[in-house]
């Protein structure tokens, strides 16, 4: 009720062993709190927090438009709600290596269980776009170093996330995450990668985990679990597709009440009432005042 039982520390614990187990984890993306309630009572192993989703949610594109304040914001009602780890996209940083320092701070405050910080230059667009720019080596390690350095909780996950792949290959990738490997990032999220050849080489390539972003409408194969398992993946996270599915049914419920005037035809469609109050724990709200849950909910 309220918030997870579980303290942030302890979900960055838990999350820390399960990842060092080398088994595949699965981190849909959660668009509001309530999906990553949702996420977690379906049985998946965290929830992931996309930059993207926060811009798009604002009615901004990703491109860097988003401030740290806006991000923890949103990251920390996220987190509360489940018992799972976070994961957040906290894009470049916001800002120079000292921003990037306090900014690993300020997610730890929020309660997330990791960040992944990017080499892309300012302004930065969406990893799966043309026309990307990133930052020189030196530049890309000062940003994972002072991540690092400025965590206090050493569960905290520092990931780096490298675009070269798109802007100078396969091998300028695989060397780009060597380099933030000695940096000190405790895991890689290579960006675009286009095959399960490519994931398998930059699994060969550095001793962390590695993440593979199957985002819909991108440049990698949307591969299943089973392949990227096999291929030795760590993490995989669906970073925008709850919301888009979720905006789809919203624009045809819209164009039916355009149609129709009325959504009697998309009830089983809908979440029902009485699944909503049972993933929000309506009734253990009842502990602090019985007349909050004082009815009774069917599905007749």
């Amino acid at each position: 009720m309220l918030y997870a039982t579980t303290p942030a520390a302890e979900k960055r614990r838990l999350f820390r062993e399960r990842l060092a187990t080398g088994e595949l984890l699965r981190f849909p993306g959660a668009f509001n709190p309530l999906s990553a309630r949702l996420i977690e009572r379906k049985g998946f192993e965290g929830v992931y927090i996309s930059g993207a989703v926060l811009a798009a949610d604002l009615g901004l594109p990703d491109i860097g438009l988003t401030t740290l304040t806006e991000v923890a914001g949103r990251g920390q009602q996220i987190a509360r709600m489940t018992e799972l780890p976070a994961i957040i996209d906290a894009d470049t940083g916001f800002g120079e290596p000292m921003n990037v320092a306090r900014t690993i701070q300020t997610l730890e405050d929020a309660g997330l269980a990791g960040a992944h910080i990017e080499d892309q230059i300012n302004p930065k667009r969406c990893g799966h776009l043309d026309g990307k720019a990133v930052v020189d080596e030196n530049t890309a390690i000062k940003r994972i170093r002072a991540a690092v350095d400025g965590r206090r909780d050493p569960n905290f996950l520092v990931m780096a996330r490298t675009d070269i792949r798109a802007v100078e290959g396969m091998d300028a990738a695989i060397d780009r995450a060597k380099a933030l490997v000695d940096a000190g990032a405790d895991a890689i999220f290579p960006e675009a990668m286009r095959t399960l050849e490519e994931f398998a080489a930059m699994r060969a390539a550095v001793d962390v985990p590695i993440l593979a972003n199957m985002t819909e409408f991108g440049k990698s194969e949307l591969f299943s679990s089973n392949q990227l398992r096999d291929v030795g993946v760590n993490i995989v996270i669906w970073p925008v597709s709850l919301l888009r599915i979720a905006m789809g049914a919203a624009g045809r419920a819209l164009d039916t009440l355009n149609d129709e005037g009325h959504l009697a035809g998309k009830l089983d469609e809908m979440q029902h009432r009485a699944d909503l109050y049972d993933l929000i724990d309506y009734e253990q709200y009842n502990r602090f005042d019985t007349s909050v849950f004082n009815f009774t909910i069917t599905k007749e």
